[in-house]
């Protein structure tokens, strides 16, 4: 049995009373627009092509139960993993003829990103895209995706390392299990960039600054090495901390930078490659271990399916909002590009607290064979 306390009791219940509205409402029509993206070029005709032809429609509605998923993300209508929530959707009740609705949440609708994995843990709802740093503390091993070059540079070459990794697709997975999150894939939102006022392109220029990280004790770890001091800060009161400079910099892929303004309240922005924002789409390990088989085959080939797809959205929002960023002439930002002998010196910084964190020097509990089965299976991928 499930116990909630009275916070998440409460999240649970204005989950159901946004379904009865949305129903109300017809908001589990498949014929709405895609939020930001109306008008835009993502790829997602070509794949609802592929999936109009297939075997399913309304002839697969005998084969599902009527039943409603919710799906949490950790982003806005239009940004990549709300994107990745309506499609993976649409996909879901074209399949089943209309029988299985799945309904996506925006960033704050249930929470902070804290608040969404703990929803999730405890039932409150089905689905949730997450970043492995909201969970650092219960899962030591996911702050791996926080090290500093140790995965390719290229987000190609991560989200073929991600598809297909043992290490973390069986092995990683078996330990947030533990704690009742089953991360079904995982994949890259893009290259990572620092935004600050000092302009960032050498390890010295972190001194002094405050850094804003998630939940990461790994994170903290990374930039005391290069000097810096952090903080954690939700997504969602950052612009505030940087325009009132509570903290002095900030990192994520440019399409957040571009969509949540940092960068109107910063100078400048590096190019920095040094990690790539992974994402993971899970589900709730009770939740998805009791459905029937043909559901949970349902969820796997079509999360299997959106790999490509979700790498090819991403790719086309990181693009458009760096352009956008250089276009901006109201809110002119310096953009910085780290050379690659500027990229060894910080890799020279970096690299020594990837074997701290291999040897549980930074938190404890750290399995030392997932670090060194992903390392060899990064190394297959980049041929180094």
């Amino acid at each position: 049995m499930i116990i909630f306390n009275k916070k998440y009791l409460l999240m649970l219940i204005s989950i159901l009373t946004l379904s009865f509205l949305l129903v109300a409402c017809g908001g589990g029509d498949s014929e709405e627009g895609t939020g930001g993206n109306e008008g835009e070029d993502t790829g997602s005709e070509e794949n609802n092509e592929n999936t109009e032809g297939e075997e399913g429609g309304e002839e697969a509605s005998g084969d599902f139960e009527e039943a409603e998923w919710s799906f949490v993300t950790e982003e806005l209508d239009g940004e990549v993993q709300y994107e990745y929530a309506e499609e993976f959707g649409k996909r879901i009740e074209e399949k089943t003829g209309g029988a299985i609705t799945v309904v996506p949440y925006e960033y704050g609708a249930l929470g902070s990103e804290v608040d969404q994995a703990q929803l999730l843990q405890q039932g409150g709802v089905q689905l949730a895209v997450m970043s492995p740093g909201f969970t650092g503390g219960q899962v030591p091993d996911g702050q791996i995706f926080s090290l500093h070059y140790f995965f390719p540079a290229d987000p190609a070459q991560t989200q073929e390392v991600l598809t297909n990794s043992e290490a973390l697709n069986t092995d990683l997975r078996a330990k947030y299990e533990e704690h009742n999150i089953t991360p079904l894939s995982y994949w890259t939102e893009g290259a990572m960039a620092w935004t600050s006022n000092v302009g960032i392109d050498e390890p010295s220029d972190w001194e002094g600054l405050n850094m804003r990280v998630q939940e990461s004790p790994l994170m903290r770890e990374t930039y005391a090495a290069y000097g810096a001091t952090v903080q954690s800060i939700s997504w969602g009161e950052l612009y505030t901390a940087l325009d009132r400079e509570t903290v002095d910099a900030q990192e994520n892929p440019v399409f957040f930078i571009n969509s949540a303004s940092f960068y109107e309240v910063q100078d400048t922005l590096t190019i920095s490659n040094h990690n790539n924002y992974v994402a993971m789409t899970t589900a709730n390990t009770d939740w998805y271990n009791g459905l029937p088989e043909n559901e949970k085959q349902l969820i796997d080939e079509t999360v299997a399916e959106m790999q490509d797809w979700i790498f090819e959205e991403q790719k086309a929002q990181n693009e458009a909002g760096l352009a956008a960023i250089k276009e901006d002439i109201e809110n002119p930002t310096e953009i910085i590009e780290l050379t690659e002998e500027q990229i060894a010196a910080f890799k020279e910084v970096a690299e020594p607290v990837h074997e701290q964190f291999r040897n549980g020097e930074l938190t404890e509990g750290v399995d030392s064979a997932i670090y060194d089965k992903l390392k060899e299976e990064i190394a297959e991928v980049t041929g180094e």
